[in-house]
C-alpha cells in the first residue's frame, strides 16, 4: 500500500496517527491504517528530510508542508479535525480535506501544488503562458510573456503580461463559453431585495442583452479608451454594462451605489467619461434609496468643475420606483428600456491588446483622494479565472454566490469576470443579507442549491450575533466550499463558519488580496493541504510574498513584519489613472525592489500566513506593535462579545493606547464588570500590554453597506475630534454614528 503522500493524493485521515498528540481524537481509525501504510509514510517522511535541503530559495516558505508526511509540518499540540466528522473547537485545530474531496479536487496534494509553484515562479512566463493559451486571442503575443521593473531605482516602475497579443474579455466571458455548448447554461441567478423577486439569464440570453448596450453605447459616440462610468445597485444591468464595455474596448470605472454625490462627482472628474448609467433607484432592506437624484447632484458638481456629461442612462427599477417620480434633464437623461432593447443582438468584438485597459476601480487614499487603479485586459484575464478556479475548487455543475457588489474589486473579479470566463453560474443579490430576517442568505443558498459561498468576515460576524436557529432552519446541503474575503477572519468567526454554516464539511478559502492584485494572493487551495483557522496558508501560482523589518530586510522563518511581494503577476494593476508617480511613491519606494502591501503579516513555524491587518491599523504601544486584528479577535472570543472594533489613540505616558469598540450578543446588558472581563481576556491571550484602554459599548459599528468597517470615523470618535467626521453618507445605518458619541462616556 501506497503512502497518501506518495501516491499523490493528501489522504488526511490517515496521517495524524503519527502524532502522539493526536491518539486521544483520531484512535477510533487506528485501526483502518496498516502496519505497512505506516511504514511507508515514515519512510517517506525521511526522503522528504533528506532532500528538503537541496530545495530551491524560492520555495523556502512552502516546502515546510512537506516537512512531515502529512504534508503540513510540524505540529505541537496538534487537534487534527477530518472535514465533516467533527467540530472544530481549539485554537491549534487543523483541518484536513476529507479523502473525497481531495481525491477530486484540481489540487489534490502537497506535492502537486508544491509542483505547480515551483514552476510558477521558476519558469513564470511558460507557467502562464501555457494558462493564457487556454483563453481565445485573436493574435497571440509576439514577444516574451512577461516584462517588468519592480526597482524605481533602475527607472519607471513597469508591468506587462502578453503584450501584442489581441484578445477581448467579454468574448472569453460569453461567446467562447456559448462556443463550447453553454449556450442554454444559467449565467446569472438574480435574487431582488423582496423575497420572491428572481429571475435569470442563461449564457445565450446575456450576450443578447450584452451586445444591445454594447451597440446602443457606440451609436451614442463611445470608442474604445473611453470611459464609462457606472452607478448601479447588484441587479443583472450591473455585469451586463461591465461585459458591454468591455466587448467594445471601454473603459469601465463602476462606484458603489452607496457614494455620495461628492465621492460620484470626484470619480466623474477624474476620469471623464463619455456616458453615465444608473438607475433611478434601488430598495435596500424597507428603504427605497433615490439614486439618480445623486447622480443628478454629481452631475451638477462636475459640471462646475469643467466636466459635462451628455448621456445618463437610467434604468428604470420599477420594483423600487415608477418613472414618473424619476426627476428627469430632458436631452442628457434616457430611459433603458425605451432605446437599448431596440437595438440587434449582435455586435462586433473590439480586439484590443492585452495591455489595453479595461477598467479603473477608486479606492480610498491616505491623502483622501481616491486612486483610479488602473487594470489591463490580457493579465487580468487569465489571473481572475485561474484564481476562481483554483481557489474555489470550481467544478462545472457548481452554483456560486458572491455576497460582495460589484462596487468593489471583489464583485469584478469574482462576481462577473472569474466565475464567467469559467463558464460559472452566478448568483447576483440586490438586497442585504438580513432582510427581512437573518435566514435570507441560507433561504436563498437552498433556493438556487448553491454550492460555493464566497463572503466577508464582517457579515459572518453580524450573523453569529443571531440565533443560530437562522441558519439551521434551512438545509444547505447544497455547500460544499466556503470562502472569505475582505479583512482577516478572527479564529472564532472562522470556527462558527465552518462548524455552523458548512456542518463541518465544507473547507473555508480564506482569501488575502487587495484592489491593486487582481485576484487572490495567499489563500488555501481546498484539499490540497489542512487549514488552520484564521491563516491565509500559502501563496498562489506565481506569488512570491516575503516578510520584512522597517529596513526592507527579509525575515526568514516564523516571523512578524511587512508583507511584500518580489516579482509581478498577471493580474498586478499597471499604474494609478494620471499619476504614475503617486503610484511608484505608494507602492513601490517604501521597499526598494518590492510592491509594498500596506499590511502586516506573521508567518508561523509552519509557514502559515496569518494576515495581522493593515499597518496603518498597527498600534505602537510602549514600543510594542500591536495588529488592531490581533486584538479584535481576543476580544470576540469571549461568549459575550459579538463584534469588536479596535484603533489607536494617542496616550501620554505609553505613545498610543489601545481604544475598542464592543458590540455585545444580542440582549446582553452592559456591566462594568463584563468590561473588566473582555480586558482579562485580551491580557490573557495576548498579553498585558495589549490590553484596552477603553472599551466604549457599541450598539453597531459604522459600516459602508457591503460592510466594510469605517475605522477612519471611530478613528474621530475615539480621538473627539467630532467636527472632522467627514461623509457618512456611505453608512448603511448612519444613526450608529449619533449611539456612539452618546456612549462616549458610558
Amino acid at each position: 500500500m501506497q503512502s497518501p503522500v506518495s501516491n499523490g493524493k493528501f489522504a488526511g485521515s490517515r496521517v495524524p496517527f503519527l502524532f502522539p498528540n493526536n491518539k486521544k481524537s483520531l484512535d477510533r481509525r487506528i485501526t483502518s491504517i496498516s502496519t505497512s501504510c505506516v511504514c511507508s509514510i515514515w519512510n517517506n517522511y525521511h526522503y522528504k528530510r533528506r532532500t528538503r535541503m537541496a530545495t530551491d530559495n524560492k520555495l523556502r516558505h512552502v516546502t515546510s508542508m512537506l516537512e512531515l508526511p502529512s504534508g503540513a509540518g510540524k505540529f505541537s499540540a496538534l487537534h487534527a479535525v477530518i472535514l465533516g466528522e467533527a467540530l472544530a473547537s481549539e485554537e491549534n485545530d487543523l483541518i484536513f480535506p476529507s479523502d473525497d474531496f481531495a481525491r477530486q479536487a484540481h489540487v489534490s496534494s502537497p506535492q502537486q501544488y508544491l509542483e505547480m509553484y515551483k514552476r510558477s515562479v521558476e519558469d513564470p512566463a511558460g507557467f502562464w503562458s501555457d494558462i493564457a493559451s487556454q483563453f481565445y486571442w485573436k493574435k497571440k503575443w509576439d514577444q516574451p510573456a512577461c516584462s517588468e521593473n519592480f526597482d524605481f531605482r533602475k527607472g519607471n516602475i513597469s508591468i506587462q503580461w502578453f503584450k501584442g497579443g489581441l484578445t477581448n474579455i467579454c468574448y472569453n466571458c460569453l461567446d467562447r463559453n456559448i462556443e463550447s455548448g453553454n449556450a442554454d447554461k444559467i449565467a446569472i441567478y438574480w435574487e431582488g431585495n423582496d423575497p420572491g423577486l428572481e429571475d435569470s439569464l442563461t449564457y445565450s440570453q446575456l450576450l443578447d442583452r450584452v451586445c444591445q448596450l454594447s451597440n446602443y453605447l457606440k451609436d451614442v459616440g463611445v470608442k474604445k479608451g473611453d470611459a464609462v462610468v457606472i452607478y448601479l445597485p447588484m441587479l443583472m444591468e450591473l455585469p451586463i454594462a461591465m461585459l458591454a464595455c468591455a466587448r467594445i474596448g471601454a473603459v469601465h470605472s463602476v462606484v458603489f451605489a452607496g457614494f455620495s454625490s461628492e465621492s460620484l462627482a470626484q470619480r466623474i472628474v477624474d476620469c471623464k467619461p463619455k456616458v453615465v448609467i444608473t438607475c433611478n433607484a434601488v430598495k435596500r432592506g424597507a428603504k427605497a434609496i433615490h439614486l439618480k437624484d445623486i447622480v443628478d447632484a454629481a452631475l451638477a458638481e462636475s459640471a462646475k468643475n469643467g466636466i459635462s456629461i451628455d448621456v445618463c442612462l437610467t434604468y428604470e427599477n420599477q420594483n423600487a420606483m415608477k418613472r414618473e417620480g424619476t426627476k428627469w434633464q430632458e436631452g442628457r437623461d434616457v430611459w433603458w428600456q425605451d432605446f437599448v432593447p431596440k437595438y440587434p443582438t449582435t455586435c462586433e468584438v473590439e480586439w484590443v491588446d492585452a495591455e489595453d485597459p479595461l477598467f479603473l476601480l477608486y479606492t480610498s487614499g491616505s491623502t483622501g483622494k481616491p486612486k483610479g487603479v488602473l487594470h489591463t485586459t490580457g493579465g487580468y484575464m487569465v489571473y481572475s479565472a485561474t484564481t476562481f478556479k483554483y481557489a474555489f475548487d470550481y467544478k462545472p455543475s457548481d452554483v456560486y454566490w458572491c455576497t460582495a457588489d460589484c462596487g468593489w474589486i471583489t464583485g469584478h473579479s469574482y462576481v462577473t469576470y472569474g466565475p464567467m470566463l469559467n463558464g460559472a453560474s452566478v448568483v447576483v443579490f440586490e438586497g442585504t443579507p438580513t432582510y427581512p430576517d437573518a435566514g435570507r442568505c441560507w433561504d436563498i443558498v437552498d433556493k438556487f442549491k448553491v454550492t460555493i459561498f464566497y463572503t466577508a468576515p464582517t457579515l459572518v460576524r453580524s450573523l453569529m450575533r443571531e440565533s443560530d436557529e437562522h441558519v439551521t432552519r434551512y438545509s444547505r446541503k447544497s455547500l460544499r466550499v466556503l470562502g472569505s474575503v475582505g479583512e482577516p477572519i478572527n479564529p472564532s468567526a472562522w470556527r462558527w463558519f465552518f462548524n455552523v454554516v458548512g456542518d463541518s464539511r465544507c473547507p473555508i478559502s480564506d482569501t488575502w488580496w487587495q484592489t491593486e492584485t487582481g485576484g487572490f494572493m495567499i489563500t488555501p487551495l481546498p484539499g490540497a493541504w489542512p487549514q488552520k483557522p484564521g491563516s491565509a496558508t500559502f501563496p498562489f501560482f506565481g506569488v512570491q510574498p516575503v516578510i520584512v523589518d522597517e529596513k526592507g530586510v527579509e525575515i526568514e522563518g516564523e516571523c512578524s513584519g511587512y508583507l511584500c511581494l518580489k516579482s509581478s503577476w498577471p493580474g498586478a494593476f499597471r499604474t494609478l489613472y494620471g499619476d504614475h508617480e503617486r503610484y511608484e511613491t505608494t507602492y513601490f519606494k517604501p521597499f526598494a525592489g518590492y510592491y509594498f502591501t500596506g499590511d502586516g503579516c506573521s508567518r508561523d513555524k509552519d509557514g502559515y500566513h496569518w494576515l495581522t491587518g493593515r499597518v496603518d491599523d498597527v498600534i505602537n504601544v510602549s514600543g510594542h506593535r500591536i495588529g488592531t486584528a490581533e486584538v479584535e479577535s481576543a476580544l470576540v472570543s469571549h461568549p459575550k462579545c459579538a463584534e469588536a472594533a479596535v484603533v489607536g489613540v494617542e496616550h501620554e505616558v505609553k505613545g498610543q493606547g489601545i481604544y475598542a469598540f464592543v458590540t455585545l450578543v444580542e440582549g446582553e446588558p452592559y456591566s462594568e464588570e463584563l468590561r473588566k472581563s473582555l480586558i482579562l481576556t485580551v491580557r490573557k491571550q495576548i498579553g498585558a500590554f495589549a490590553a484596552p484602554d477603553k472599551i466604549h459599548w457599541a450598539p453597531g459599528l459604522p459600516k459602508t453597506r457591503s460592510g466594510k468597517i469605517m475605522r477612519r470615523i471611530l478613528r474621530k470618535i475615539a480621538s473627539k475630534q467630532l467636527d472632522e467626521l467627514g461623509d457618512t453618507s456611505t453608512l448603511a445605518e448612519p444613526h450608529v454614528v449619533e449611539q456612539l458619541i452618546e456612549l462616549a462616556d458610558c
